[in-house]
């Protein structure tokens, strides 16, 4: 008899929050917003219940999760150093779990470019730094 231990609430809410962490604070350091819009559309990142049926249990929630961290320190990184590669086969390798969940990600780590001028973009998907309140 083997004892299966079921993903719990908190591991689907922290894999949406990691999801909304990319489109808030990775995605808009590389793309323009209307190359996020088309993410949304084509879905990217995006979980159904569905998604939740693959990864039911602890140990399959837990790679999603540990995933998709990795991937985005690894894009943090990539931000202050856009010549590295040395964590390409790490990225490449945690993309494919994603995708072994069937959750879209098409990207390859070559396609994330820094502006090398450190030139600041505004964009609708970033978090704002503060709010005002009228």
């Amino acid at each position: 008899m083997k004892v299966v231990f079921a993903s719990t609430q908190q591991q689907i809410e922290k894999i949406k929050e990691l999801a909304d962490y990319m489109y808030s604070f990775i995605f808009p350091f590389y793309y323009a917003d209307d190359d996020i819009d088309n993410f949304k559309k084509i879905k990217v990142l995006q979980t159904s219940k569905h998604h939740f049926e693959y990864f039911s249990t602890l140990k399959e929630a837990y790679q999603v999760i540990a995933s998709l961290q990795t991937i985005i320190s690894i894009l943090e990184y990539k931000l202050n150093h856009p010549m590295d590669t040395k964590y390409e086969e790490i990225f490449n390798h945690n993309v494919a779990v994603l995708e072994e969940y069937d959750i879209f990600f098409p990207f390859y780590y070559s396609q994330f470019i820094v502006d090398v001028n450190g030139k600041v973009t505004l964009s609708i998907y970033k978090k704002a730094a503060n709010e005002l309140l009228i």
